[in-house]
């Protein structure tokens, strides 16, 4: 459990330091990072993958949308949600600090970038699934 937060704490530090640039903060970039697939997302979605609570993450999208960066429409396929997407002005935002992040981020030797996703989705599916036993 040490290793896995120092881990966390250390890469959201180099993050922060790379966001930093471009006045952006770890939370408004995971929003960006999941936006800038150029789909819509429900804000549900957005608040779970940006681990945010959702009156949060309401006033984080009011701030990018009053940035121009992002944009609310409703579904066309449900009219009860809304969907969040990037403008133009945040893609090109978004692309800038996708750049600075990928420029400063350390690369890992053959294949342990792989190895490391695999064995952090491994244990984040056996630590949702040992939850999931619990709560039975």
């Amino acid at each position: 459990m040490h290793l896995l937060t120092r881990a966390e704490r250390l890469a959201a530090r180099r993050l922060q330091a790379a966001l930093d640039e471009h006045g952006c903060s770890l939370d408004a970039w995971r929003v960006l990072s999941l936006l800038a697939d150029g789909e819509g997302h429900p804000m549900a979605a957005v608040a779970e993958a940006a681990f945010l609570p959702p009156p949060t993450l309401t006033k984080l999208v009011d701030q990018l949308v009053d940035q121009n960066l992002v944009y609310r429409r409703v579904d066309p396929l449900d009219r009860r949600r809304i969907l969040a997407h990037l403008t133009p002005r945040g893609e090109d935002h978004w692309r800038r600090v996708d750049r600075e992040v990928r420029a400063q981020w350390p690369v890992l030797s053959d294949g342990d970038d792989e190895l490391l996703r695999g064995l952090l989705h491994r244990l984040a599916d056996t630590l949702d699934g040992a939850a999931a036993e619990s709560s039975v």
